[in-house]
């Protein structure tokens, strides 16, 4: 587990943000939309606590996407770097882009979900992570 304050921010350094609460779970995703708002076969991301967000510097460059269905997607208006997504739904459930964060965030995925969406190109590697079509059952 790492330490928290976990820090974290945009590829232009224009977003900063720190994460005040340990991770609760991570996972990949495999599905299309993942895969375009990424431009990779995968997006790696972990859920945080409710109310463990909390916006350092930039709070007026995230923009956000919201498609007709799943998450909302936020993003940096300045260099486009994906940076977490938020339940429509539940606005309190968010789930962070490990990528953005500075460290090692503690948490290693534990499933792989929308696999039936794989890209072709990129065979999902054998790790012993669960593999669900969809999204996990629960």
């Amino acid at each position: 587990m790492a330490a928290t304050p976990l820090t974290g921010g945009c590829l232009c350094g224009g977003v900063r943000f720190e994460v005040d609460a340990p991770l609760v779970v991570a996972s990949y995703c495999h599905c299309t939309r993942c895969q375009r708002r990424t431009g990779t076969a995968s997006s790696a991301q972990a859920r945080i606590a409710p109310g463990s967000l909390r916006i350092t510097e930039g709070a007026e460059l995230v923009r956000g996407y919201r498609p007709s269905q799943g998450f909302e997607k936020l993003f940096c208006e300045a260099c486009g770097s994906a940076l977490w997504s938020r339940s429509q739904d539940d606005p309190g459930v968010v789930s962070v882009r490990l990528g953005v964060f500075d460290a090692d965030p503690g948490i290693r995925p534990s499933w792989r979900q929308f696999v039936a969406y794989a890209a072709l190109w990129e065979p999902i590697p054998d790790d012993g992570l669960p593999r669900y079509d969809e999204r996990p059952p629960g």
